[in-house]
């Protein structure tokens, strides 16, 4: 038996939110059980706690119902807080295939009840396919370039005029699977406020309600392009158009293109728990959290 949480991330809010499906321990399913599993709980991703190979608390793989992600945000934060439920501890480091992320947690009444990531600083460039995606969209960008960010996953930031053309984007799913290894995430705003969509049928989510992954992409766009200022703390609202409301927090701290530290925060809330019974496991005996996986 494989105990799970489902968690809603980025909102405080039970069924708002980006929700999470975290084994709390996976030891001894194969990469094929885990794609299943991810393939069952049909959410945007599914996350599978393993002991660490390294000097972290806890090693993290992520799926989606297509394939295995190298780091996401909204995944990570939600599984962080469903660990940080079992142990008094303000921090957790989590080992992912791009390196070790450290997470920091606001408790209230002894629970972790929000949490802050610091994420991969991205790389970035010019967009090669931005016309197509363009036309897949239906609308122009609002800046001269437009820029492909990757800290993990490819979030191709698309700039678009206001919030109103936001909302009423309907894009052509079909054009947009053309375009691979990317997501399509759409904002517009000003200051320190922010709106955001995703669209990425190539990771197999049609729109996403909160994409933490490219939230500090964004913050370093918005620096780079003097839109904000380096250590501004942004906030992003994006599911609005899905009914799913989140709100990610995202700080970049830097220079002209040079960055030191990218910060992504949120609130995120356990609604749901369960078990697989996964017949032909490597393992017969019953996954639970073990505070031995918190060094």
């Amino acid at each position: 038996m494989y105990r799970y949480m489902i968690v809603d991330v980025f909102t405080e809010t039970p069924l708002a939110g980006n929700p999470v499906a975290v084994l709390l321990d996976a030891t001894g399913l194969t990469t094929g059980q885990m794609q299943s599993i991810a393939v069952e709980t049909h959410l945007s991703e599914t996350t599978f706690v393993l002991p660490p190979q390294g000097a972290a608390d806890v090693r993290v793989r992520i799926f989606t119902p297509t394939g295995e992600l190298p780091f996401a945000g909204h995944p990570t934060l939600g599984t962080a807080v469903a660990l940080a439920q079992s142990t008094a501890r303000r921090t957790l480091i989590m080992e992912t295939m791009v390196g070790d992320v450290e997470f920091t947690f606001d408790r209230t009444d002894d629970r972790a009840v929000s949490a802050s990531m610091r994420q991969p600083v991205p790389v970035w460039e010019p967009y090669e396919h931005a016309a197509t995606l363009a036309g897949g969209l239906g609308v122009s960008p609002a800046e001269p370039t437009v820029y492909a960010y990757r800290n993990g996953p490819r979030h191709v930031l698309f700039p678009v005029r206001d919030i109103e053309e936001l909302s009423r984007l309907q894009p052509d799913l079909r054009v947009l699977s053309t375009l691979p290894d990317m997501s399509a995430f759409c904002f517009a705003g000003h200051g320190t406020h922010w709106r955001a969509r995703m669209f990425s049928p190539a990771y197999g989510v049609a729109e996403d309600a909160a994409t933490g992954s490219a939230a500090g992409p964004l913050a370093v766009h918005l620096a780079r392009h003097g839109r904000i200022g380096y250590g501004k703390q942004i906030e992003i609202r994006q599911g609005v158009e899905m009914g799913r409301p989140s709100t990610m927090l995202a700080t970049a701290w830097g220079h002209g293109d040079r960055f030191e530290a990218v910060e992504v925060a949120g609130a995120a809330v356990i609604v749901g728990r369960g078990e697989f019974l996964i017949e032909g496991a490597a393992t017969s005996e019953p996954a639970t959290v073990q505070p031995s996986l918190y060094r």
